[in-house]
């Protein structure tokens, strides 16, 4: 039959088991014991039910009994293992809130980690046993999703199966709503203590707060759900003994999915039963996949990488600072040659700095000069050559008849005395500038 979710599904719980791992490292080195069993459970999640979609995904026949076996151990565990991380997330982050002693010394931090390897560890490998005790026989076997674990509905499975993650739920919701009230209490010495707790900032923190509340709010109306489900929809049987519950055992039940596809209900709960484990990874990854910690960790292995495959990046060089060589370099304003100037303009000298930021073109462009940088010196101008001697005689030149004014021009002879070199004398000069163009 056809299956909607095929290949999307096996597709994105490959994507998800990749995706959750990458910040694996930096989270172990930095003693986050709860944000790493979150990513180990959630990983194995998506790779059990990534494995189990494509064996299965046309069929029912029990081909791998021993992985099946395998695989419903961990999807029973896996019921209680992400709601028990998110718990030591909320733990964690109520102590610190609370500016306890939370991980400050080595010490502190191994029994910490022993007790966040109770919460995560201890108590979803303890639920496969307990499990066991209401498993009616050893599993089912679903067209398209794969081996499934089965629960005799009697008394007994509520408290030993399917009241653990409302329970757990609960109290890592409690603790959440602890850490927010403490918070607002300790905002001045939150900052302070947070520097003291190593591989912990102001960021890591809202983003695990936040990445437990999502996985709280996520998980506890599945959970309410599918207990509703079990106590309307099916009947309660009577717990008689150990030998009735466990009757033909290792009876295994096959379901094609021309049966379950067309049963609304059994849908719903099927996919909401799988759907979540493999969102996580992707929810968890939007929080701690691109932050900055994430990219220094990235640039690591990509320049790990490329040293081992024998790729060399070229040198990052600026057209604009190519030309500095040095540390400070003399850097001389353009100036138009103008030699005959009445009085000499000193500018001042403009050194460059290029060891703070030499691609930066703000470090030259932000030199601005101001009034009082500017000198004058009043000492007379070296003298320039004169120019040759002019053996004209003084002569008056006509008024131009389209002009209204006379205009008449002296000339000075070379025994005349010549004024300074720098001065330009206008002695009886009236030209008309539409006639004549003499420059001076």
């Amino acid at each position: 039959m056809y299956d909607p979710t095929y290949p999307a599904f096996p597709i994105l719980a490959f994507i998800g088991f990749i995706l959750v791992l990458i910040p694996l490292p930096w989270h172990i080195q930095a003693w986050n014991s709860g944000t790493s069993l979150f990513m180990i459970w959630t990983a194995l999640g998506c790779l059990n039910f990534f494995i189990n979609a494509i064996v299965w995904r046309n069929d029912a026949i029990d081909r791998a009994p021993v992985w099946c076996d395998i695989s419903v151990a961990l999807n029973t565990a896996l019921n209680v293992a992400i709601p028990c991380a998110s718990l030591c997330i909320n733990r964690r982050l109520y102590n610190i809130a609370t500016c306890k002693t939370a991980s400050v010394t080595r010490a502190d931090k191994r029994r910490q980690v022993i007790i966040d390897l109770a919460i995560g560890v201890g108590l979803p490998v303890l639920q496969v046993p307990l499990h066991y005790i209401v498993q009616g026989h050893r599993y089912d076997l679903i067209e398209q999703i794969g081996c499934w674990p089965t629960t005799f509905n009697t008394p007994p499975a509520y408290p030993l199966s399917f009241l653990w993650v409302p329970v757990i739920s609960l109290i890592s919701m409690t603790y959440g709503v602890l850490t927010l009230r403490a918070f607002m209490k300790r905002r001045q010495q939150f900052s302070q203590f947070l520097s003291r707790n190593g591989g912990m900032n102001v960021s890591r923190y809202f983003r695990l707060m936040c990445l437990a509340m999502v996985e709280i709010f996520i998980t506890a109306p599945i959970t309410a759900y599918g207990l509703s489900l079990n106590i309307r929809k099916t009947q309660i049987q009577p717990w008689i003994s150990w030998e009735n519950t466990h009757f033909d055992f290792n009876v295994i039940d096959t379901l094609p999915a021309i049966l379950w596809r067309y049963n609304r209900q059994a849908v719903i709960t099927m996919e909401l039963a799988r759907w979540p484990l493999i969102v996580g990874p992707f929810i968890f990854f939007a929080f701690f996949g691109f932050a900055e910690e994430a990219r220094k960790h990235y640039k690591l292995a990509f320049n790990y990488i490329r040293k081992r495959l024998g790729f060399a990046l070229p040198p990052k060089v600026s057209a604009f600072t190519s030309s500095f060589k040095k540390k400070d370099e003399f850097v001389p304003l353009p100036m138009a040659h103008t030699p005959n100037l009445p009085r000499s303009l000193i500018l001042p000298h403009i050194t460059v700095s290029t060891s703070g930021s030499r691609d930066s073109i703000t470090s030259v462009a932000a030199t601005s000069l101001h009034k009082s940088d500017l000198k004058f010196d009043d000492s007379p101008s070296p003298a320039m050559p004169s120019p040759p001697p002019l053996y004209k005689p003084r002569e008056s030149f006509p008024s131009s008849p389209t002009s209204s004014s006379s205009c008449s021009a002296t000339y000075i002879a070379d025994d005349e005395p010549r004024p300074h070199s720098g001065q330009v004398f206008h002695d009886n000069v009236s030209l008309s500038e539409s006639k004549l163009g003499v420059a001076l």
